[in-house]
């Protein structure tokens, strides 16, 4: 299941980011940064789908795997950021 879901999701991200590529101008500031959240569903048939795309995505904690995934997903994020 993962070998298809995973791959899938990555594609549905890279789209995304495609279709809105002529939109994002990094060199507008060089210091700014943004966290989006993609929102996905998969289907009875194991079939990936992208919802909906955040640029303000909700960082609370609904469930004990966001509570273990969030603070590495948001070390990581600031690692990608602030290290050179």
């Amino acid at each position: 299941m993962d070998s298809h879901i995973i791959p899938r999701i990555q594609d549905l991200i890279i789209d995304a980011f495609l279709a809105v590529r002529t939109q994002i101008n990094p060199q507008k500031k060089s210091n700014l940064f943004e966290l989006w959240g993609f929102d996905f569903l998969i289907d009875e048939d194991f079939r990936t789908w992208l919802i909906e795309v955040n640029t303000n995505p909700y960082l609370g904690i609904p469930n004990d795997f966001i509570k273990k995934l969030l603070p590495e997903m948001l070390d990581d994020m600031l690692s990608i950021v602030l290290d050179e």
